[in-house]
């Protein structure tokens, strides 16, 4: 919980740097949609990482526990604005020249803190209850289809939902760039949860075996599944 509480945290503030890849050879033209480079934001890298800890974090202790630790980040995430917000508004001393660049990159902006708040919220109740549902159909197997399925959900809302409301706080003003930061954000975000997917594995298969809790309830469900007088 608090590495991914940390990760959003610093995800929403990294992410308010508008980033451009490739713009030096990648060039596309199809009608409506040019793209001159891959638009993104800074935070890129690291936010994946959050769904990735949403899913061991639902694969190992269930819904009721990711959602705890949604509430507990949309917490984090206000009370770090408030902070920002409070701190900008402070005084600033006579020998101190940073004022404005302490705005410009801790300011919060209400667009896009409502953009990151409602697409982090919706992303990841979305992400961790296709993962939980699917895992009440199939069981402890096909951890791999449950992991995919519920990124490709979770991030296609959190995606559509965030650059519909932040686009034009970043500066995205062109249809075009606004197809190319989503579409690129969700497909990169959905390309890094298959990338470290061994690793995934790895995480949720040693926390099953570490964590009490875990065994028995499996126990239970052994128990539950005996017939009675077998």
């Amino acid at each position: 919980m608090a590495a991914f509480v940390g990760v959003m945290l610093i995800s929403n503030i990294t992410g308010t740097k508008g980033v451009v890849l490739f713009d030096s050879w990648l060039h596309l033209d199809l009608g409506p949609i040019k793209m001159d480079g891959l638009v993104t934001d800074g935070a890129f890298y690291l936010f994946p990482l959050a769904y990735v800890l949403g899913d061991v974090i639902s694969e190992v202790y269930g819904f009721r526990a990711m959602r705890r630790t949604i509430l507990s980040g949309f917490a984090v995430l206000l009370v770090a604005s408030l902070c920002f917000w409070i701190t900008i508004e402070l005084p600033a001393a006579d020998f101190y020249e940073g004022q404005q660049a302490f705005r410009d990159v801790a300011g919060v902006v209400p667009q896009f803190l409502a953009a990151g708040l409602a697409g982090y919220v919706v992303g990841e109740f979305l992400n961790s209850y296709v993962l939980v549902k699917m895992k009440e159909r199939s069981g402890e197997g096909r951890l791999w289809a449950r992991l995919i399925s519920s990124t490709v959900v979770g991030e296609l809302a959190d995606t559509v939902v965030f650059c519909s409301i932040a686009a034009t706080a970043l500066g995205i003003s062109t249809w075009g760039d606004f197809a190319n930061y989503t579409v690129v954000g969700f497909v990169w975000k959905t390309l890094v949860e298959i990338l470290v997917m061994p690793i995934t594995y790895l995480v949720v298969n040693r926390l099953k075996l570490a964590e009490p809790s875990y065994r028995e309830a499996l126990c239970e469900q052994s128990r539950a599944a005996v017939p009675a007088g077998a």
